[in-house]
């Protein structure tokens, strides 16, 4: 379940998914320019497209959850570099493999 009023952001491109949340979440202060720990959701993707990563901070820590499908790729905008603004439902489908664009 998606925090009320939290914003879902995802990071274009591919992330190295070998990364943790504290560099997860310097990658969103330094690449994209955002705060992290405001209570929003960021979504990045691995290279071969199968698995996820979300970190989110709550207010009292950070938070890292990860997703792996078992067959297929997570549907991601074409885009090379940025960060795409999602609703909460556009998540949902993201995360079981419909195509939500």
């Amino acid at each position: 379940m998606i925090p009320a009023g939290a914003r879902v952001w995802i990071a274009m491109g591919h992330t190295d998914m070998r990364r943790g949340m504290q560099s997860l979440a310097a990658m969103v202060q330094q690449s994209f320019s955002r705060d992290p720990f405001a209570g929003d959701l960021w979504v990045f993707r691995g290279r071969n497209g199968s698995l996820v990563k979300i970190i989110w901070h709550d207010g009292l820590g950070m938070s890292l959850y990860s997703k792996r499908l078992e067959r297929g790729k997570f549907i991601w905008p074409s885009a090379k570099d940025g960060v795409v603004s999602l609703t909460s439902s556009q998540l949902a489908c993201l995360l079981d493999g419909v195509d939500w664009r």
